[in-house]
């Protein structure tokens, strides 16, 4: 009993390790989105900064990992000494765990800014209610630390938010907007890397109480003792990893399709999300960082006169912030029942099988977001004012683009030598003039069947997810001169 205890600690140990890295790229949009989209740091840049001070964030405080290890279960429900008891624990962790590594991947897919921390509470609340009912959940805790704080943080960032952006832009209202610019840039740069201490603060803390919860479990720990320096290390070390890979589809969806932010409401949201997080984290509240930045990035647009908000965006973002407690909880009471069931031949057995399913998810979801991959190269692409989701974005810019080099292939054409000699030739039979415009007439056809033939290619290539790598299309040839349109068909996760 105490290899198998063993075997399933170290897996739900690497499991939350590979939580905490997700955590990392699907909330590094929290830090750096409103930085990239107004220039104030290129987005490689960006990533390494906020990844360096995730890493210090995580030592400054643990209130949040001691809310996490016991203010969600219910630890008196379980008899720790008993060795079987301690496992039953393990596994419900286990299988938090994966209800929380499912939902960022799948809301990183559709590029959502949803909560880590909801996800992860929601896992925990679905494995704890299949395990013991409902007296195995510490209700009155999640009201006031969990469900109380993301229905009111959103609002109160949105509203510090505004006010400061009304206030920024009524103070610098003389002043020239490029030199104003520039100096709010310099800003960002700032209070971009407080709101990346803060989220090192208080989201690597979460992991740092799943795996101090399992080592109760264990027995290797007590519920009074003060977490280990190397779960520290371990969880630092894994968000900011995590935060380096970049996380780029939430990041453009927060950047550029929220609110075309400038450089004074970048740095508005940002302040006012760095004093809301460092605030929740000294307190011990487990508050969710994606929240209170996107109440804040909100509360810019709404602040600034003229400016536009993307409602449809910003509803869909709503949706998936009411169904994450939900979502994860059905995965984890789902994964916590296929491990009973599986265990009763032998508790590995009910691991191993989860373990297996929570692969295949990731496999799966990686291999979608190939279909339309988003990177440091096209983070920053514009937003077409009618897409509502991350991959409609994506499609709608590379077809601009693909028309735009159409057109310019189709213009050199008609603008290029054959044009100008056919116009100024003299022509003395009426037979050689109306066959040179048969001929012109034909080409025109040509262009015009061109323009339809490229359209399509272009549709087969972005809805293939089987063709990879960038490829040229010959688009046009004439004149003893060619050119071509590059098309991406699909490109790298990211990273």
């Amino acid at each position: 009993m105490e290899i198998t205890a063993t075997i399933v600690l170290a897996i739900v140990i690497i499991t939350a390790l590979s939580f905490d890295f997700t955590n990392g790229f699907h909330d590094t949009a929290n830090a750096m989105a409103t930085s990239i989209s107004t220039g104030a740091l290129k987005p490689f840049q960006a990533v390494a900064i906020s990844a360096g001070l995730n890493m210090v964030g995580a030592f400054l405080s643990v209130n949040v990992a001691a809310t996490v290890a016991s203010g969600i279960v219910d630890l008196s429900s379980y008899d720790l000494t008993n060795q079987a008891e301690g496992i039953n624990l393990l596994m419900v962790v286990f299988c938090a765990l994966i209800g929380a590594i499912i939902w960022n991947l799948f809301t990183w897919l559709l590029g959502l800014p949803s909560s880590s921390s909801h996800a992860l509470f929601g896992g925990m609340i679905g494995a704890a209610f299949a395990a013991m009912g409902a007296g195995g959940v510490e209700w009155g805790s999640i009201l006031g630390k969990i469900v109380i704080p993301a229905v009111a943080s959103p609002l109160i960032a949105a509203g510090v938010s505004a006010t400061a952006t009304a206030l920024v832009y009524w103070i610098t209202n003389t002043i020239p907007k490029e030199r104003k610019a520039s100096h709010f840039r310099h800003g960002q740069v700032i209070t971009a890397c407080l709101v990346s201490l803060a989220h090192g603060a208080g989201d690597a803390q979460k992991t740092m109480g799943v795996i101090f919860l399992a080592l109760i479990a264990t027995g290797n720990a007590t519920a009074e003792d003060r977490i280990p320096v190397l779960v520290i290390l371990a969880c630092a070390v894994a968000i900011a990893a995590g935060t380096l890979s970049g996380g780029w589809r939430v990041i453009r969806t927060l950047g550029k399709g929220l609110v075309d932010l400038e450089p004074p409401q970048g740095m508005a949201a940002e302040a006012t999300s760095a004093a809301i997080i460092l605030t929740s984290a000294a307190g011990g509240m487990a508050l969710s960082t994606t929240h209170v930045t996107t109440g804040a990035i909100l509360g810019t647009g709404l602040g600034k006169k003229g400016a536009t908000v993307r409602w449809g965006v910003a509803m869909r973002m709503a949706s998936a912030w009411v169904i994450t407690l939900p979502c994860a909880g059905v995965v984890g009471y789902a994964t916590w029942w296929i491990a009973a069931l599986a265990g009763r031949a032998h508790p590995i057995a009910g691991a191993l099988i989860d373990l297996a399913i929570l692969l295949a998810m990731v496999a799966l979801i990686v291999l979608r977001s190939r279909r339309n991959s988003v990177g440091a190269h096209n983070v920053n692409a514009e937003w077409d004012p009618n897409a509502e989701s991350i991959d409609s974005s994506l499609q709608t810019a590379a077809n601009r683009e693909v028309d735009a080099n159409l057109r310019e292939d189709i213009d050199e054409i008609m603008q290029k030598g054959l044009d100008k000699a056919a116009e100024a030739a003299l022509v003395t039979s009426q037979l050689r003039a109306d066959r040179i415009v048969e001929l012109r007439r034909q080409r025109d056809d040509l262009i015009e069947q061109l323009r339809e033939l490229d359209r399509e290619l272009e549709e087969v290539l972005f809805s293939d997810e089987h063709l990879k790598g960038e490829r040229s299309v010959p688009v046009a040839a004439g004149a003893g001169a060619s050119k071509t349109v590059a098309a991406t068909a699909s490109e790298s996760p990211d990273k």
